[in-house]
């Protein structure tokens, strides 16, 4: 199945600006597995959606939207994993197109992250989470879900947006001003959060998304919901304006856990990538 259900001539990789690689990966997970079902769901629920869209006043599919098999998973560990995101990753950008990760669990961040950086030196990365993922090691590997923030940091300069949930650990290593942290409450307070945020990042951006962002009422279908989330709009104040300050080079949605006979969580992840593809289309 294609991203949006496309007709072969709006779904050709020849012609398409987006390229959407869906990796079902969750062997890292610690609470509740089922992020692996997560691409799946959204190409499902993609299925179902307007292809008009109605805030944008355009039908985005015409820019091509191109879906990949998915990324086969690699049992011998993250770094393999990783590896191969890498490279599925690296290849969309040599033909000058621009990736879309549907997750999976938030560790397949790195390896588009380490791609994208290297064909753009300048990248910052644009990390909306409930959960800060700045751990320096979780259960034995330091490519985790928990530590992919710091893994990120590491490369390149790293924003975060939404937190509101971290450890001892990394509350002390966001003292040493490495990253630039906004919580949940900041964004629910300020008025001015959104033109805040963005005055940080400038240039080439990699965005990725862990739906727990959301509040559970909206997005319940997380593996580690975390109360007092950010909304939907609040999702949009955010990335229309950065999309037309920035050059967004990529990006991913992860942590979709689907619930059974709940479709609201698919649908809000597909029509979330959807939107954010009009915004970088113009």
């Amino acid at each position: 199945m294609n991203f949006g259900a496309l007709d072969p001539e709006c779904a050709a990789y020849d012609s398409a600006l987006f390229v959407v690689i869906p990796v079902p990966y969750d062997l890292t997970s610690t609470y509740q597995p089922g992020s692996r079902q997560g691409p799946g769901a959204i190409l499902a629920a993609s299925a179902n959606m307007e292809l008009y869209d109605d805030e944008l006043g355009k039908s985005t599919y015409r820019q091509g939207i191109y879906t990949t098999p998915h990324v086969e998973v690699d049992a011998r560990g993250p770094e393999h994993m990783m590896a191969a995101i890498r490279r599925a990753v690296a290849d969309v950008l040599r033909d000058d197109k621009i990736p879309v990760l549907l997750g999976g669990e938030h560790s397949v961040t790195l390896g588009a992250v380490q791609a994208v950086k290297a064909a753009f030196p300048g990248l910052q990365t644009l990390q909306l989470d409930a959960h800060a993922d700045l751990r320096e090691s979780y259960q034995g590997t330091p490519y985790s879900h928990a530590c992919i923030a710091r893994r990120i940091q590491e490369l390149c300069p790293l924003v975060q947006a939404g937190i509101r949930s971290m450890s001892e650990e990394e509350a002390l290593f966001l003292r040493s001003g490495a990253v630039k942290t906004f919580s949940a409450d900041f964004i629910l307070d300020d008025p001015d959060w959104a033109e805040k945020i963005c005055t940080h990042l400038d240039g080439d951006v990699y965005v990725t998304i862990d739906l727990d962002v959301l509040d559970p009422s909206c997005m319940p279908a997380t593996g580690t919901p975390e109360p007092g989330g950010v909304s939907w709009r609040h999702l949009l104040m955010l990335l229309r304006p950065l999309a037309k300050k920035c050059k967004i080079r990529g990006l991913d949605v992860v942590e979709l856990s689907p619930l059974p006979g709940q479709v609201a969580p698919d649908f809000l992840a597909a029509k979330l990538i959807y939107r954010i593809m009009g915004y970088i289309s113009g």
